[in-house]
C-alpha cells in the first residue's frame, strides 16, 4: 500500500517496521479476557493511517516512552521511524493508537 501511494521502498520499509514494532508492543497489553488486537490500514489522498486497537487496558498501543521519543526526535532511537504523527484515544472500551504517514510534501497544517 505504501509503495502504491508513492513512498519509496525505503520509506515503505521504515513504515512497516514501525507498524510491526507498535503491534508487538500492543501484544504485551493483551490479556486472556481481552486477547484481540485489530489493525486497520486506511489510505487517503494525502496520508496513510494505521489504527491499532485493543480492549481492556486503556494504555496506548505504543508505550508512552516511545511516543515521547517520537515527539522529541522523529525517527531517532526510541521513536517511530517512518511515521509522521502518533495519536492516542480511548473510545467505547477500546484503546486506539493511530500512526499517520503523510504522502508527498503535505504536512498536517496544509
Amino acid at each position: 500500500m505504501a509503495e502504491a501511494a508513492g513512498l519509496t521502498s525505503e520509506e515503505a520499509a521504515e513504515l512497516q517496521k514501525s507498524i510491526v514494532a507498535a503491534c508487538q508492543e500492543t501484544f504485551e497489553s493483551l490479556t486472556g479476557e481481552h486477547p484481540h488486537l485489530t489493525v486497520t490500514l486506511m489510505r487517503y489522498p494525502d496520508r496513510i493511517e494505521i489504527a491499532i486497537a485493543h480492549e481492556g487496558d486503556a494504555a496506548p498501543a505504543v508505550g508512552l516512552d516511545r511516543i515521547a521519543g517520537f515527539a522529541t526526535q522523529v525517527g531517532a532511537a526510541g521513536g517511530l521511524g517512518g511515521v509522521d504523527r502518533v495519536q492516542y484515544e480511548t473510545r467505547g472500551g477500546l484503546a486506539i493508537t493511530r500512526l499517520t504517514k503523510y504522502l508527498g510534501h503535505l504536512s498536517p497544517n496544509q
